[in-house]
């Protein structure tokens, strides 16, 4: 819900302000302080609105109001805090007394925006005009790594893919430990083998040649054995 207006405008005065009007509104603060803008005109005697009342006290009737056309100084000041705080008027007239922020806005926009233009300089940034912009060349930007690194790091990358597509071969085989001959010998010297240690027997002739009867593949035929 938006706030109610301040004043019936059916019944107040529009348009330039009288000099009767301006003295009524100077006693009536003289003698009671601003005070609230939207009981102010009515306890004045004024068919004004509040808000009306208030621009013209604050922009024209206030006593420490400076009169007169802006000097060199203040023009330079003006600048300088533009180019600071941009088109904040309110903030820039607290550091110009006696200057209202209206009056400030307007002299900018008639007079200082041409003097900066003459000047050669843009009243929105505060530069040169004609400054051409930045431009970049491929020398001018900083690599982080060196050819070399850069290098080394892709032959890194590569090797790693290669390591990715590798495609393992997981069917594994188990077969006994491999041996040297003379310590296959030495271990069949003096022992018999797996089905003559059971008390099984493949022939009658049975010539051991190691724990376990092995076949020419390495694995144990049990098949090949008989009971005794």
């Amino acid at each position: 819900m938006g706030r109610s207006p301040c004043c019936e405008k059916a019944h107040t005065n529009k348009g330039a302000w009288t000099k009767e009007e301006d003295d009524r509104l100077i006693a009536h603060i003289r003698v009671h302080g601003e005070g609230c803008w939207r009981s102010l005109p009515k306890a004045a005697g004024l068919l004004r609105c509040g808000k009306s009342c208030r621009l013209r006290w604050i922009n024209y009737l206030r006593p420490d109001l400076k009169r007169g056309n802006f000097t060199e100084e203040e023009d330079e000041l003006i600048i300088k805090l533009h180019s600071l705080l941009g088109n904040k008027w309110s903030l820039i007239a607290g550091r110009l007394p006696g200057r209202t922020d209206n009056e400030i806005k307007n002299y900018w926009n008639t007079h200082i925006r041409r003097k900066l233009l003459s000047r050669g300089i843009d009243p929105a940034t505060h530069r040169p005009v004609n400054q051409e912009p930045l431009s970049l060349s491929l020398s001018d930007i900083s690599v982080p790594y060196s050819k070399e690194q850069v290098k080394n790091q892709s032959q890194e990358e590569e090797s790693s893919k290669g390591f990715r597509d590798l495609d393992l071969n997981l069917n594994l085989c188990i077969s006994p430990p491999s041996q040297p001959q003379e310590t296959k010998e030495s271990l069949n010297r003096g022992k018999s083998c797996f089905s003559c240690s059971l008390g099984l027997q493949r022939s009658n002739e049975c010539s051991c040649n190691g724990f376990l009867e092995l076949n020419k593949t390495g694995v144990l035929d049990y098949r090949s054995l008989e009971m005794k």
